[in-house]
């Protein structure tokens, strides 16, 4: 009869958030999906495109920090559907507007809404799923970005053409707000609010001793594993946001090839992304069913330490090899390898910075280690496009490569240290 629980509710809460979290990823890109439609309405400029969405860009990241930290403090399927019925909303509202001063801070808040979004699912999957199922799940449901991803352009560009931009913003907002009153209805925080046993992976005992799981925030944060994975974020995902930036042009500018192969470099880099993220969390889930969560040194790190040597190589063969005389499978070959290796560490850090922090900081964890990738992000930019600018694509990419080698090194040598966050460990015999 537990079992049959377990299952009803995990299928339930989880399709739940599958579909919630798609609308959130769907109404986040709505402005840009029925951007065509609307400018032929209201004359906007690149500055004013710009504007508009930066403002959801800062809003976004601001907010998905403070959400990680609220995720700890309050409920998470009230965060969740809170942030749902907002971005619902400000769709709507947005829908009724008209100046580019409307748009842009209507667009800011909607990216406030949308930061509340992941981290109570973090926060859900780990109090559901065992520790052994926790990364499979995880990814699957970020797969729900790839879906609104995928099947959102379509869908709003038809609707616009049938009705209207407003039409389609009024529709997509309203199903949110549906959605989100579903979500607060079916969404449960922890077995223990439907009468079942808590699973608790974060207070399990390693073989070298055992954590308490009431951890102060001081203990949590003086973590040297925190600032490891936080590090090694940055750099994988500073590195994956430069070659799905900037490799486009790189392959266009430098290798002399076509603007069509460009784009088709990119569809196979997202391609193999989807599929390294599923990879990672599925063999990585494999390894702690083995092994079990230990106090040194975590299952998933020799998965994650190969999808790393894997942005290295791939890295350095698109760098060296490609010449305009290049055969287009062998580019998209690099474009699918490099995409697998690099959304699969991806996805693989968030999971271990929620599992290995102390049940009452795992939003946090995540919190943190996801503004470190944001500032890799940003470092991806203007900071990249210099290099790029006084020096060549070639030698900016070779920058990115080096530091990604270096970090790969030092991920290796520091693979056994203690990785459970928060107070120190009781030694057991």
């Amino acid at each position: 009869m537990a079992k049959s629980g377990y299952g009803y509710y995990r299928t339930t809460i989880f399709l739940a958030m599958f579909v919630g979290y798609t609308l959130y990823y769907f109404n986040r890109k709505t402005f840009s999906f029925v951007m065509p439609s609307l400018m032929q309405e209201i004359k906007l400029d690149k500055d004013d495109l710009g504007l508009i969405t930066s403002s959801q860009s800062l809003a976004y990241a601001i907010s998905k920090f403070i959400s990680g930290v609220l995720s700890d403090q309050i409920s998470a399927r009230w965060l969740f559907s809170i942030g749902l019925f907002m971005v619902g909303g400000i769709n709507v509202l947005f829908s009724w507007s008209s100046t580019v001063a409307a748009f842009s801070a209507l667009w800011f808040l909607n990216g406030l809404g949308q930061g509340l979004g992941w981290p109570p699912c973090g926060k859900v999957l780990r109090k559901w799923f065992e520790p052994s199922q926790f990364g499979t799940w995880w990814s699957v449901l970020s797969c729900s970005m790839n879906l609104a991803g995928g099947l959102g352009p379509i869908i709003a560009t038809l609707l616009a053409q049938s009705y209207s931009w407003r039409s389609t913003l009024s529709v997509s907002g309203m199903t949110c707000v549906v959605m989100s009153v579903f979500c607060l209805l079916v969404i449960r925080n922890e077995p223990s609010d439907v009468g079942l046993r808590n699973i608790d992976a974060g207070a399990k005992k390693g073989k070298a001793g055992s954590s308490r799981d009431d951890s102060t925030l001081k203990e949590f944060l003086l973590s040297p594993y925190l600032w490891v994975l936080s590090l090694g974020y940055l750099v994988v995902f500073g590195v994956k946001t430069a070659c799905t930036d900037w490799g486009q042009l790189f392959l266009i500018q430098d290798k002399g090839q076509s603007a069509l192969m460009g784009s088709s470099y990119m569809s196979a880099l997202e391609i193999g992304g989807l599929l390294g993220s599923l990879a990672a969390g599925y063999l990585s889930d494999r390894a702690v069913a083995r092994q079990g969560l230990r106090a040194y040194g975590n299952p998933r790190h020799g998965l994650l330490l190969s999808m790393m040597a894997g942005m290295c190589v791939s890295m350095y063969l698109f760098r060296t090899t490609v010449t305009q005389e290049s055969s287009n499978v062998w580019i998209l070959s690099l474009g699918a390898v490099f995409g697998f290796s690099s959304y699969g560490p991806i996805a693989l850090f968030g999971v271990i910075a929620n599992e290995s922090a102390p049940s009452n900081y795992c939003g946090t964890s995540h919190a943190i280690v996801a503004l470190m990738a944001n500032v890799g992000g940003f470092l991806s930019g203007l900071p990249f496009s210099t290099i790029a600018k006084h020096y060549g694509w070639d030698s900016a990419f070779w920058v990115a490569e080096v530091t990604c080698i270096i970090t790969t090194i030092g991920f290796f040598l520091l693979r056994n240290i203690q990785t459970k966050m928060g107070c120190p460990l009781k030694k057991t015999d």
